[in-house]
């Protein structure tokens, strides 16, 4: 196999672009044991996501975990799976189409945005070489993770530099590394919480719900704890609710280490016993509905507050398509892409002189 990949065929006088590649997780390619036996092993296989030691980690996952969790799974994804697909996959696809026109109505048409999955299709070495095919030498990749994790956004960055080791002809690179603070983003999970209340009224409490990681991840320097807790106060604080009817939690436990606390359902289970009745959950660190959001707490979480004594339950979406989120998202572009936006100075005509330049020097188009 050849180190570098083909180029694409370029033609002389075709103008530089610019490209934005969202990344989410990944998801399965349906709801079933079939297909997430291959999606959970290419998740679980990265040292990012679990680190032990890998030939220790090889047998569990290959003689137990990926014989025993896709059937278990897939049963979890049937019961949130969308007509079109799964949701995390249909969410992200949706953010970038919309990302799309609202950034080039901003920018004049010169930007190509597409969307990826860190984890199953489309992948993200075939989403760069799309961008690739349409002439994008400068691509800012944006991780739609808005705390920072070794486990997440590191891992994005991981996968596009193993696939620059790849390429002949390399782009400018830019990342947008967290935005757990961005006051768009803040705003707009508050007005979303807002608009709640004005239909339902405010709750007992309000839970936000983070998906959880290692505890040994925090004493060995990763910063994820404290940029959740970091977008909780903003998000507090723009609410302008009791400090003492806030709570902020973890959730998606895998294994029997200690993950960061206090856990998610657990909490709610205590909070049910103690006689709060009603309880209203968001979950910030998920711009898109998915498993984690629309099964485990719409479903599981929601079960277990009930059944334990609590009376009122109610999931808050995640930011998904909204207006304000999206206008959060083109700002938050733009802001990174920075100068990029500015260095284009061909012209027609330009662009014309210097392929027929090429030409004259030999070039075959």
């Amino acid at each position: 196999m050849a180190r570098y990949w083909p180029e694409p065929d370029y033609k002389h006088g075709t103008p530089a672009r610019t490209g934005v590649l969202l990344v989410n997780l990944g998801t399965p390619e349906a709801p079933t044991a079939q297909a997430l036996r291959p999606y959970l092993k290419q998740f679980l296989s990265d040292p990012r996501v679990v680190e032990i030691p890998r030939a220790l980690w090889w047998i569990i996952l290959n003689g137990i975990i990926l014989n025993t969790r896709p059937a278990k799974s897939a049963v979890k994804y049937a019961s949130v799976w969308m007509d079109a697909g799964s949701p995390l996959k249909v969410h992200t696809e949706r953010q970038a189409k919309l990302l799309d026109g609202y950034l080039n109505a901003a920018t004049g048409g010169d930007v190509e945005v597409a969307w990826a999955m860190r984890y199953g299709a489309p992948s993200i070495p075939d989403a760069l070489q799309a961008l690739r095919a349409r002439n994008c030498t400068r691509i800012l990749v944006v991780p739609l993770y808005p705390q920072f994790a070794g486990s997440t956004t590191a891992s994005v960055m991981d996968e596009v530099a193993r696939c620059m080791l790849h390429w002949r002809n390399l782009p400018e690179i830019r990342y947008v590394r967290s935005f757990q603070d961005d006051p768009g983003y803040i705003a707009a999970i508050a007005q979303s919480v807002r608009e709640n209340w004005v239909k339902h009224g405010e709750p007992d409490r309000l839970l936000m719900s983070f998906h959880g990681v290692p505890r040994r991840t925090l004493d060995l320097g990763d910063p994820y704890h404290c940029e959740c807790h970091k977008t909780a106060r903003l998000v507090a604080e723009s609410l302008d609710f009791p400090a003492e009817r806030i709570l902020v939690t973890f959730q998606s436990r895998f294994g029997k280490a200690e993950w960061l606390k206090p856990y998610t359902q657990p909490t709610l289970e205590k909070l049910a016993r103690e006689g709060v009745k009603r309880v209203d959950v968001i979950c910030p660190g998920f711009v898109s509905d998915c498993l984690e959001t629309l099964e485990e707490i719409a479903i599981e979480c929601k079960e277990a507050f009930l059944t334990h004594g609590g009376s009122t339950f109610h999931y808050i979406p995640c930011l998904n398509e909204r207006h304000d989120w999206i206008t959060a998202l083109t700002d938050l572009t733009r802001c990174h892409l920075g100068n990029w936006l500015d260095t284009t100075t061909d012209t027609p005509d330009s662009l014309a002189a210097a392929r027929q330049h090429a030409l004259d020097l030999g070039a075959k188009q």
